[in-house]
Order: structure tokens, then C-alpha cells, then sequence
């Protein structure tokens, strides 16, 4: 419900204005290659941690962990990218107080990246567990759980990316 309203208001805004970007953010260009090469990463994440729960079903501990450890680097890389990009952006001066262009580009897309990174720090917590031999075939609830917690934030991103980077 929250990314609802988010995506709702950012396209009252979006539909309600002559031009998009407004005029005054013409010069604005968002990082459209660069984000959609980010979001293959995440995307392959989410594949990841598909691997990751089909493991732990079959009892594969090593394999887990290696899936585990793949989609929290995926995660991390994601991550650094999309700051890397915010803080080009800021430095060309498109900023959250960069008029409404800004305001919805940063309040929409930094909810998701605080997303993304709580379900890295969630992953972390279940990585330790599975080390320690937490999980098994007839126990893996945890993994399951932050699992489709991961999906939410993968599905999510492409229809972010096509609103706010491509439309």
C-alpha cells in the first residue's frame, strides 16, 4: 500500500503536467542505461534467491549459503550503483529540492533503495543462521519469509524503472 500511494502520486503529478520533466529540469538526464544494467543485477538477485530457497528444500546447506552470498552481493552491488548515480545526479544539481521532478524522482526511488537495503541487512541475519546450520529441509520458514521479501523489492524495481525512467 505504501509504493501504492508513492506510484499514485507520482503519476498525479506525472499526467497532470504539459511536459515531464518540467521545464525547468529539461537538462535533467536520468541515468537510463546504466539503471537498466542495475536492474538485470537485481532481477538476477531475485533468481538467486530462488536457488537459495530450492536448496534449503532439497537439505543442499553449502549450496544455500552460496546462493545466500550471491544475492547479498547482488544486493550491495545494486546498492552502490544506484549511489553512485544519486550522487552524480546531485552533483549536476538535481536534488529532492530540485522542485517536484526531484521531490517524486528521490522520495519514490529512495524508498525503494531503503527497501532493497533493509532486505540486505534481513539477508545478513539469515546468512549467519544458515552457517550456523539453522536451517534444514523441514525447517527453512526463515528463508522463506525474507525470500519473499527479496521478490517484493525485485518486482517491484522494473515498474519503477519504466515510470519514472523511461515514461
Amino acid at each position: 500500500m505504501f509504493f501504492a500511494g508513492l506510484i499514485g502520486t507520482f503519476l498525479v503529478f506525472r499526467l497532470g503536467s504539459v511536459t515531464w520533466p518540467p521545464p525547468s529540469q529539461a537538462d535533467v538526464r536520468l541515468p537510463i542505461g546504466v539503471t537498466g544494467l542495475n536492474t538485470i543485477v537485481l532481477l538476477l538477485s531475485g533468481y538467486t534467491m530462488f536457488q537459495g530457497l530450492r536448496a534449503i528444500r532439497q537439505d543442499r546447506q553449502k549450496e544455500l549459503r552460496n546462493w545466500l552470498f550471491a544475492t547479498g552481493l547482488l544486493g550491495v552491488i545494486f546498492l552502490v550503483v544506484q549511489g553512485s548515480e544519486w550522487v552524480r545526479l546531485v552533483h549536476h544539481g538535481f536534488t529532492l529540492s530540485s522542485g517536484v521532478y526531484g521531490s517524486v524522482f528521490y522520495v519514490l526511488i529512495g524508498c525503494h533503495a531503503l527497501h532493497v537495503l533493509i532486505a540486505v541487512f534481513w539477508l545478513l541475519a539469515v546468512f549467519a543462521r544458515a552457517i550456523a546450520g539453522r536451517f534444514s529441509a523441514n525447517q527453512y520458514v526463515g528463508v522463506e519469509v525474507c525470500a519473499i521479501y527479496w521478490a517484493f523489492v525485485v518486482v517491484l524495481w522494473p515498474l519503477l524503472y519504466i515510470l519514472v525512467y523511461l515514461i
